[in-house]
């Protein structure tokens, strides 16, 4: 796959890297943390209800898992508009809070129990939501407006 010339490119590389120092390293290359925390969430005191509902929305979509993504977004796009300032709080707890989206999929799918700070009303209808018993197509987010 590699002619000479390019095999000895890579090896004289690969030497100069590992011997060359990292310009922009704060530490040893060789110490790695052994838990990087995550920053907590910062509630937003004040933000009006729609500016949140626009949020929420927008996180919903924005997950970085597939699973989470789809599952959020349909929910957000059926029900959020019709959210009551409690249960929108509810919900912003509910996504923003847990450092780890899959915990949020394991809760709504039933797979791991709830822990009681996030049992709530919306959590109810998010594992409705999830079990799809009209059996909607979720394999595409739904359009944003529309």
């Amino acid at each position: 796959m590699f002619g000479v010339s390019q095999r000895i490119n890579l090896s004289f590389t690969r030497r100069i890297a590992r011997n060359f120092p990292r310009l922009l390293s704060s530490g040893n290359d060789n110490e790695q943390p052994e838990f990087i925390p995550v920053p907590e969430y910062a509630e937003r005191p004040g933000e009006e209800l729609e500016v949140r509902k626009a949020r929420l929305l927008y996180q919903s979509r924005k997950r970085g898992m597939l699973e989470n993504g789809l599952l959020l977004s349909t929910f957000a796009a059926k029900y959020l508009k019709g959210m009551t300032e409690g249960q929108v709080e509810q919900y912003d707890k509910l996504i923003n809070k847990p450092s780890n989206d899959w915990e949020i999929y394991y809760w709504a799918t039933g797979n791991k129990p709830t822990p009681e700070e996030y049992q709530s009303e919306i959590m109810d209808l998010l594992k409705e939501h999830a079990k799809n018993k009209e059996k909607d197509c979720r394999i595409t987010q739904p359009p944003l407006y529309g």
